[in-house]
């Protein structure tokens, strides 16, 4: 049994986890972004909530019950960032734009299929993580019933 300070901290901190996930995804630690260590926080997050809250308060999180589409949507949208290049006669992972070339920026952020890339790979890693963490945790409760 957790203390009722424990669970108020782990629900505090779930929103704050989740804004630096996306900001190390919009700026990782390079110019384009990190989408592994993006994806990896924001199931450290969930993870934190798991531990304190039980399978059940956590299944209720609409992350949760969204990450085995965002795992599936994520390998999608990397697939095809890898291999679009490919059908433009180009090595794998060649970028688009081509450096030198006019990018559409958002902000600060400039449009570039590295970001899709990212994007990618952020939902494929958080999606994997909180997927394999729901069904140990939905396993463990059926096992226990």
């Amino acid at each position: 049994m957790t203390s009722l300070l424990t669970q108020v901290v782990v629900r505090l901190l779930l929103a704050p986890t989740i804004v630096i996930a996306a900001a190390v995804l919009a700026k990782g630690y390079s110019s384009v972004g990190d989408g592994f260590s993006a994806g990896v926080i924001a199931a450290l997050g969930v993870i934190a909530v798991y531990l304190v809250l039980g399978a059940e308060q956590a299944d209720r999180l609409l992350p949760v019950r969204l990450a085995p589409v965002g795992a599936i949507a994520g390998l999608l949208i990397t697939l095809v960032v890898t291999f679009s290049s490919v059908v433009r006669g180009e090595p794998l992972l060649t970028h688009a734009p081509p450096p030198g070339a006019d990018v559409i920026h958002l902000g600060t952020l400039e449009l570039i299929t590295a970001v899709a890339f990212d994007v990618g790979v952020f939902l494929l890693v958080f999606g994997a993580v909180v997927g394999i963490l729901r069904t140990v945790a939905l396993a463990r409760s059926e096992a226990g019933s």
